[in-house]
Parts: C-alpha cells; sequence; structure tokens
C-alpha cells in the first residue's frame, strides 16, 4: 500500500475551542478519505455524522484495538495479544462475546441508579468549591476541583480506596501520553494492573457493597469469579471514569468565563440550564477525538467510498460533531442548542457505559459553581495556558481562578 498521497493526520489543535482545521475541511471536501498516521502508517477516517453512525453500527467493522490492521497514533506493543498485561477490555470486544460482559455491569449505570447518588454528588462538589474559596488566591481549579470530583465518585462507585487517587491520576495521565515511550506506558499499565489486581483479590476475600463486590457476588452465583473480567471493567472505569470528566469541567469553565460569559451569567440566574450546556459543552469540545477506532473484516462502501478489508478506520467525531447537515451553525456555541444527538459518547453497542454519570457530573458542577462562586474569573492569559495536546484526552493541565 503506498503511502505517496495519503495526507498526514493533524493530531493537535490549533485552538482549543476547536477540532484541528484539516479534519474539518475533510468534513467538506473528503469525508471518508485515506491518511497517514504519526506511526507511519494509514488508516482511513471519517468525519461526515452520518457516516460515523454508519461505521459505529455496523457488524462489519470491529472493535478489537488488537487486530494488526487496528489504527494507532502510538507505535507499541501495550495494547497487542501476546504482550499486553491487561486482559481485553469490552470496549474493544465484538459480538457475541461483548454483549454479555457489558450487560454484567450496564445495572451500575443506569439512569435510575445514578440518580440516587446525585445527592452525593452535589456534596462532593460543595465540599470542594468549598474548600477551593477557603484556600489561597489565585487557585488551580484542576487540582482544586476538577480532578477530584470525578476521581472521587468514581473511588466510591468502584470500592477503591480514595487515597490512592494520586496513585491512579499519575498513571493513568502517563498511559494516555501519547509523546511517553513505549516502556513508560507499559510500566504504567502493570502498576495499574498491579494495584487492581490486589483490590479485588481482598474484596474476594470480604466482597464490599460496591461496583466490584456487587460483580463478585454474582459472579459466584452463577458459577466461578472470572478475574480477568474484573480487573478489566475496573481498568476501564476507573481510567475513563475520571479523566474525561475532569477536562470537561476545566475546559468548560474556561470557554465560559473567557469566550462565551453570557453562559456563565445564565447559568448563574438559570441552573436548570446546565443539562443542555452540558449537551452542548461535549458536542463543541468533543475531547476523546481519536477514541473510535475499528478495523473492517470485509470491503464496506461508506459514503460512496470503499473502505477496503483489513483497513483500520478512525471517525473523527469532533468533525462529525461540527457537521453542518445535522447541526445549524455547528461552529457556533449554543447552551440553547438542546442537541442530545452529539456523538461525544460514540454510538451503538459500545456507547459510552458512563455517559449518564458523566452528566450528572457535569450538569450539578457546571449549575452549582457559577452561582456560588459569581466572581469566579481566569488569572491567566491565554497564551500562558497549557492545554493537554499530548494526551489521547484533549484538557487542561491547570486552569488559575480568583474571585
Amino acid at each position: 500500500m503506498t503511502t505517496e498521497s495519503a495526507e498526514t493526520l493533524v493530531t493537535t489543535r490549533g485552538c482549543p475551542f476547536a477540532p484541528p482545521e484539516q479534519h474539518l475541511r475533510l468534513l467538506r471536501e473528503r469525508p471518508v478519505t485515506k491518511v497517514k498516521l504519526p506511526t507511519g502508517r494509514e488508516a482511513w477516517v471519517t468525519t461526515r455524522y452520518e457516516d460515523i453512525k454508519k461505521v459505529l453500527s455496523d457488524p462489519r467493522f470491529s472493535a478489537n484495538r488488537r487486530h494488526p490492521a487496528a489504527p494507532r497514533l502510538v507505535e507499541d506493543q501495550v495494547d497487542q495479544p501476546a504482550t499486553s498485561p491487561l486482559p481485553k477490555m469490552m470496549l474493544e470486544m465484538d459480538p457475541p462475546e461483548h454483549g454479555p460482559v457489558r450487560r454484567a455491569v450496564v445495572g451500575e449505570f443506569t439512569l435510575r441508579r445514578i440518580n440516587a447518588l446525585r445527592p452525593r454528588i452535589q456534596q462532593i462538589v460543595d465540599e470542594h468549591i468549598d474548600a477551593m474559596l477557603a484556600g489561597p488566591r489565585p487557585a488551580d481549579l484542576v487540582q482544586a476541583v476538577a480532578l477530584p470530583v470525578p476521581s472521587l465518585v468514581i473511588c466510591e462507585l468502584l470500592g477503591v480506596p480514595y487515597e490512592d487517587h494520586d496513585f491512579f491520576q499519575t498513571n493513568s495521565a502517563q498511559l494516555l501520553n501519547r509523546r511517553a515511550t513505549e516502556q513508560e506506558r507499559r510500566d504504567a499499565v502493570l502498576s495499574l494492573v498491579g494495584y487492581l489486581d490486589k483490590l479485588i483479590a481482598a474484596k474476594e476475600e470480604q466482597p464490599s457493597d460496591d461496583l466490584l463486590g456487587r460483580q463478585i457476588v454474582k459472579q459466584r452465583e452463577s458459577g466461578q469469579v472470572d478475574r480477568g473480567a474484573l480487573l478489566s471493567t475496573a481498568f476501564l472505569l476507573l481510567l475513563g471514569g475520571h479523566e474525561t470528566t475532569a477536562n470537561m469541567i476545566s475546559l468548560g469553565t474556561y470557554l465560559m468565563l473567557t469566550e462565551h460569559p453570557e453562559a456563565a451569567q445564565a447559568l448563574r440566574e438559570h441552573p436548570e440550564k446546565a443539562e443542555w450546556a452540558v449537551e452542548e459543552l461535549l458536542r463543541y469540545f468533543t475531547i476523546a477525538e481519536f477514541a473510535m477506532a475499528r478495523v473492517a473484516l470485509e470491503d464496506v462502501e461508506v459514503g460512496g467510498t470503499v473502505i477496503p478489508a483489513n483497513s483500520g478506520v478512525l471517525m473523527l467525531a469532533n468533525a462529525g460533531n461540527r457537521d453542518p447537515e445535522v447541526f445549524e451553525d455547528a461552529e457556533r456555541f449554543d447552551i440553547e442548542r438542546g442537541a442530545r444527538n452529539h456523538l461525544a459518547f460514540g454510538y451503538g453497542a459500545h456507547q459510552c457505559l458512563g455517559q449518564n454519570l458523566a452528566r450528572a457530573e457535569l450538569e450539578i458542577f457546571f449549575a452549582t459553581v457559577f452561582r456560588k462562586v459569581p466572581t469566579l474569573k481566569v488569572t491567566a492569559p491565554a497564551e500562558e495556558l497549557s492545554f493537554k495536546e499530548e494526551a489521547a484526552v484533549y484538557g487542561m493541565h491547570e486552569l488559575p481562578v480568583t474571585w
């Protein structure tokens, strides 16, 4: 396969509030096209909203990230079958393997169960905002609120001691860092796997009333405890349960304080608008911009173009969420838009398991922070702020604020 005609995929943003211009150009001009990845390999990208939904719902595309043709932005052996220290996760499973694994835990994330958690999430948000207000100014919103709130929530849900959060946050950040070496990424996986394996072993001895403990009890009732399945589920939920939400908190706060103060004012006066503000923030940022990867198992036509068998495919949902055929005036940020049909949580059988939890955390935070801290403002100019261009999940390293 020649690489001469394929342009290199841009993986960094020129503006923190928009996808790379290349992605939007491909949406306009070549919505299904071949590109060269930073690894030197080739893959196909889809940028149009309907094409992305088609790929994500078509069983002829495999979610198996350990397939030799799976598109990767870094070249390493961390996720290879023969060398990975981590059992296969549900996000990389295809039918019929995927369904039972997902059904085993989906009950933990129903809207009813998450709504029951809302008072506790509100308490956690209030406590961390109050602690920030009682501390020195300026404060770093990322360290004071954005990271600890979802970290504490997912720790309580899983049954992970919160005092260990620095350990898993450090290793999670290393694993998601595309600039880390293969050995650094592998060491991070090994550290997290070792930690979770010991935690699960302890819960097998004495099951606790949390997600992992309840899974152990359920598995014992139906047969033996599957340590590998528990380990991969815990790894996925711990990794995904804090990083994405934390980044949305910092990015959303920064956007509304600096670029859209009218949105912050609307939430001060009408905190009930937080529900739609969150949906618009999710659409507008689409921070897991390279998370949706598939492999064509046979020749498949998408958007009038045939993607050959054994080709890797990346769905650029950051462009799909700016598709003018679906979202009117798609470049504009508008908390009154009311569009819940975005692709920030994916689509189809692998749609984000924790989306109800993420929505609850974000809604509660944004309904609270501008009301509770009406004078909140960013203290650093844009050129001094550091964004996570190197990370698999986009966000901010820090957000200095005062009040």
